[in-house]
């Protein structure tokens, strides 16, 4: 008996954008809102909305993300059949083993959905922060009758020229896909989220594998060709909170805004749609005497004896008396030393800030830099870290990176 619907879940972006953060690791590994990582957003996403069957397909750095995912038991997707698969590319008898495209990377794995013959097919990224009810997404799908529908978000008009954007009249029917244009005839957003009856998935992924000038890509082949043979192919309006954090400051301004649930709509305090992840328990946070903290989320198992305001603090992290942290995104297991000063960055795990460093800085005038220190980085005594620094390495005692 086949599934209903699978889910494929393409995580192998490489995250370049995201510089130091993505140097070891997966951009779906990289951590979010203190104890979680972006991939469990589509993942409690999936469980949530009754999706029980997800292949996650991987390339780049994936060991980090195959521990975290395990037998997907965290989320309950531990199934004998179904339940979540960590998917690698194919090695080819040519050597390739990469994807080549987004559309290359579902075609190695149409195997695996076969095993399902679902019914439908939805493709989701593994590199946006969103709470999202796919359900009511396959819902709108069927009552349209469509072959394909893509969620949608209303853009502000003068942000459209940014996004892949579809133009649709007033019953969601597609008729156009512009592609980042320059005068846009529509403010609907792509959010990169699909649903494909499987027939068709199938048959235009095998047509655009065969056609050796294709770049192999949803937004730039598979879409425009449904266009092409008027595909029934319609637009759904989505209204909830997402965000693609493939940039630092997109990254860092998400987890800012969890700090503000009211006001951007992100809650992963709401009992109803829970975002499930694998950080085991931690002893809760110790806060000292000499703490003053304002405005700031802090993790079980963190030690703050000193300054931490409007933060997010990882698991475990550290901040000695007489340090200052403000408008700084700190990740797990970090030690911020006596007399140092953190703000408006993003520091990875692991890393050591010295006594009395400096590490970025409050942003002045149109001045809008993030900080940003690398994974088990070691940032020396008194040394300075300016505001749109990006250190990987090590840096001495007294040094300065600009």
């Amino acid at each position: 008996m086949g599934k209903e619907i699978v889910a494929m879940l393409l995580a192998g972006g490489q995250g370049s954008r995201l510089y130091a953060l993505t140097q070891k690791l997966a951009k779906p590994a990289v951590p979010f809102g203190g104890k979680y990582r972006i991939i469990d957003f589509p993942l409690s996403n999936c469980v949530n909305s009754g999706i029980d069957t997800v292949g996650i397909l991987t390339q780049y750095q994936p060991l980090v993300l195959n521990e975290y995912i395990g037998n997907g038991q965290p989320w309950d997707l531990d199934r004998l059949y179904g339940g979540v698969h960590v998917l690698s590319p194919y090695q080819q008898a040519q050597g390739s083993d990469w994807y080549k495209g987004t559309a290359n990377a579902i075609y190695q794995q149409l195997a695996f959905i076969e095993r399902y013959d679902p019914e439908y097919v939805i493709i989701l990224s593994g590199d946006q922060i969103c709470k999202q009810n796919y359900s009511e997404f396959l819902q709108f799908h069927k009552e349209k009758n469509a072959e394909f529908s893509v969620a949608v978000m209303e853009v502000p008009w003068e942000e459209a020229p940014r996004f892949g954007l579809m133009v649709a009249d007033e019953n969601d029917r597609i008729s156009e896909f512009q592609e980042k244009p320059k005068n846009p005839k529509s403010n609907l957003a792509s959010m990169g989220i699909y649903i494909f009856n499987w027939p068709i998935l199938k048959q235009y992924l095998t047509e655009d594998e065969n056609d050796p000038n294709s770049e192999n890509d949803f937004g730039n082949n598979i879409i425009p060709n449904l266009l092409r043979d008027g595909r029934r192919m319609y637009a759904f309006h989505f209204d909830g909170y997402w965000k693609d954090v493939g940039t630092i400051s997109s990254l860092w301004e998400a987890n800012m805004e969890v700090l503000d649930p009211e006001k951007s709509g992100i809650d992963l305090f709401d009992d109803s749609w829970k975002i499930k992840s694998r950080t085991p328990g931690l002893p809760a946070q110790k806060i000292y005497d000499s703490a003053k903290v304002v405005d700031s989320m802090i993790t079980d198992g963190c030690k703050v004896a000193g300054e931490v305001t409007h933060s997010i603090l990882f698991a475990g992290v550290t901040v000695e008396k007489g340090a200052v942290v403000e408008d700084a995104v700190v990740m797990g297991g970090t030690l911020i030393k006596s007399g140092a000063v953190v703000k408006h960055c993003i520091i990875a795990e692991n890393a050591i800030i010295g006594n009395n460093a400096v590490v970025g800085a409050m942003p002045s005038g149109d001045e809008k830099g993030v900080a940003t220190i690398g994974s088990g980085v070691y940032v020396g005594d008194g040394a300075k870290i300016g505001p749109n620094a990006m250190v990987d390495e090590n840096v001495k005692d007294g040094e300065e990176r600009w």
